[in-house]
């Protein structure tokens, strides 16, 4: 064999091997036709990939000037002398422009005479089909067997790019039904998740636009959300009963039309104006939550069943996402009636209760001062009298107090801690957070009740406040690579105090400070406590020292 004959052997080789690591379709297919025309000596050569309608969907070609391929615009479809391409076998012809199938050649296209094609295939499976044209003396029957291994090669190369295709498809598919249930269930408004199912799925599935048809007042399935294409248009549109969505949402199961412009049950327009669609049920153990609908423009490829399988898996768990989250909704409407009626308890119980005893203790100091009793006695009755008002008043206020501010039955130190916690996000980092009780680290649960004890609700707000304060500053404007917040609390009474103190390693204090709302927050804080606020350099001179003190009550 001389060397030019097995250099296109060589590349035949080449082009096989390829099959099997290539997943850039367009790429291995343009080497397919390649060395299709070098092995046969045809002028032209062409791979034509169809979608399961003879349309093409991949079509890549050699030979035909890129000048004359943009002229002739789209690429050929399955009809006419492509059309009778065998499944097995293959076409050989000495002038394509004698078959009876022929339907002539569009304006410009250059002329061809000797035509070999077969079907790009793998088993029963057609992909599309591979043929040359133009060979000096015609094609030969070593020619038809070397275009029939390369058609079944290049059927291999489009099954591995369409299943690589179609596993990328299914993963971002599931990632998306993971992000969708994760916002449903870390608190994300319901309606902002609904507008996330769309926007996402229309995205994964490419299509132009994406609809959420939704039970409505009366039974009515409405489109309620919409995104893409014709969005606006698409919102308020009332499914009629016995369409399609309805057929999907009460039966569960997806459904494919190649195009709503051409169907001739559509019977709302607004849907006309789409062609391929897809509705898919939002459901779950059985309960219809909506229907999701994905439109493309008309003439766009239609969706496939792999399409479909996907979009119900999304969702079917975006729908249970749903569910659960209105389920925790629930769970927190019967968590705060509890609430009220721990809070009715307790005003009941505690201070009505004390209130009544207080009525009684009076009644009696009445009748008594009608009977002539000593002063002394009636004395002592009435400031016992009042120091249950008092008591009664204390725990009223607390109770108020509870209920402005959830977190007051929080102690300081988880309240610190998840500050610390929250802080994260701007930071880039968890700052470092040391709590010391008269300047020893704390041991148990004991020293956090001790610390929550000698600080009390009120100074407890505004130490939390001040730490918030501190690491928002170092987010915002220090650019550093480490935070600590040191808390120490010292001594009882008004002779003791509590020091916060924290420290970054930033950029500093700038020359010129343009705001100071935050700091003089602070600074107000202190004076209210009758205690000092300073904002300056760590003793290495390397950053910023936020440092606010107060007294104990």
């Amino acid at each position: 064999m001389s060397e030019a004959a097995a250099d296109p052997m060589h590349d035949l080789l080449d082009a096989m091997l390829a099959v099997a690591s290539e997943l850039d379709l367009p790429a291995v297919l343009d080497r397919f036709v390649q060395v299709s025309a070098e092995l046969t000596g045809a002028t032209y050569a062409a791979i034509n990939v169809l979608d399961h309608h003879g349309e093409s969907t991949t079509f890549v070609h050699a030979g035909v000037p890129t000048a004359v391929a943009r002229m002739l615009g789209h690429a050929p479809h399955a009809r006419g002398v492509l059309g009778r391409i065998p499944i097995e076998g293959a076409l050989r012809l000495d002038d394509l422009t004698q078959h009876p199938a022929f339907q002539g050649f569009p304006p410009g296209h250059p002329p061809m005479g000797s035509f070999l094609g077969a079907s790009v295939r793998v088993a029963d499976q057609v992909f599309g089909q591979l043929y040359l044209s133009e060979k000096p003396g015609g094609f030969t029957p070593q020619d038809e067997r070397t275009v029939i291994a390369l058609a079944a090669a290049a059927g291999v190369a489009v099954a591995n790019a369409q299943l690589y295709e179609e596993a990328a498809r299914r993963e971002h598919w599931l990632r998306a039904g993971q992000d969708i249930t994760t916002m449903l269930l870390e608190g994300v408004d319901e309606e902002d998740a609904l507008e996330h199912i769309a926007r996402t799925a229309r995205a994964v599935a490419g299509a132009d636009a994406a609809a959420l048809a939704l039970p409505g007042v009366g039974g009515r399935l409405v489109i309620e959300l919409a995104d893409g294409h014709g969005a606006d248009r698409l919102l308020g549109t009332a499914m009629p009963e016995g369409g399609r969505a309805w057929t999907v949402m009460t039966e569960g199961r997806g459904l494919l039309t190649p195009s709503l412009s051409r169907s001739r049950t559509v019977r709302a327009p607004v849907m006309r104006s789409y062609g391929p669609a897809m509705f898919a049920p939002l459901q779950t153990s059985g309960r219809g939550v909506g229907v999701l609908v994905l439109l493309r423009r008309i003439g766009a490829p239609e969706f496939e069943d792999g399409d479909l399988t996907t979009a119900e898996s999304f969702a079917s768990q975006a729908a249970l996402a749903y569910v659960l989250a209105e389920a925790r909704h629930a769970q927190d409407v019967a968590a705060l009636l509890d609430e009220r009626e721990r809070i009715a308890r307790d005003l009941h119980d505690l201070a009505i209760q004390q209130l009544f005893a207080t009525g009684m203790q009076l009644e009696n100091v009445r009748r008594r001062a009608a009977g002539g009793v000593d002063p002394d006695e009636l004395s002592s009755i009435l400031e016992e009298a009042l120091d249950n008002v008092d008591s009664s008043v204390r725990q009223i206020r607390q109770i108020v107090h509870e209920l402005r501010d959830p977190d007051a039955a929080t102690g300081l130190v988880e309240r610190l801690r998840r500050e610390s916690s929250l802080a994260r996000t701007g930071l880039g980092f968890a700052p470092s957070v040391v709590i010391t009780l008269d300047g020893v680290p704390l041991d148990d649960d004991l020293d956090e009740d001790r610390i929550d004890d000698r600080v009390g609700p009120p100074l407890t707000g505004d130490v939390v406040a001040v730490v918030r304060e501190g690491l928002a500053n170092a987010a915002r404007h220090a650019h550093a690579s480490s935070v600590i917040v040191r808390v120490d609390v010292r001594g009882t009474g008004p002779l003791g105090h509590v020091l916060v103190e924290v420290e970054d390693d930033g950029a500093g204090l700038p020359a010129v400070r343009e705001r100071a709302s935050g700091t003089s927050n602070l600074a107000s804080r202190a004076r209210q406590h009758g205690g000092t606020f300073t904002l300056g350099a760590p003793p290495d001179g390397r950053g910023t020292l936020l440092t606010w003190q107060a007294p104990l009550a």
